[in-house]
């Protein structure tokens, strides 16, 4: 694979790619957490919504999946991670 570099001015470097992307994450990964705490309280106040739950284990999968392409892991071991923290 041949690795492209930019010499132009006005074009986009990819450390500067990396930067911008890496604060999105960071910023989403945030917002994810706020998400999450205002579930908590709708949670505790309707202990029977199954929905809730079921909104969680979509969250959950979509991170496992994020995990296991991020760390070159497969998803089964990512899923062993977590059983074993349990």
């Amino acid at each position: 694979m041949t690795k492209r570099t930019t010499t132009k001015p006005n074009e986009p470097t990819a450390a500067g790619m990396y930067a911008a992307q890496r604060s999105d994450i960071a910023r989403l990964l945030d917002v994810l957490a706020m998400e999450l705490e205002k579930r908590d309280d709708a949670a505790k106040a309707d202990p029977g919504n199954w929905g809730k739950a079921c909104d969680l284990a979509l969250i959950r999968s979509d991170l496992a999946n994020i995990v296991a392409f991020a760390s070159g892991m497969e998803r089964d071991e990512v899923e062993r991670f977590l059983r074993e923290a349990e």
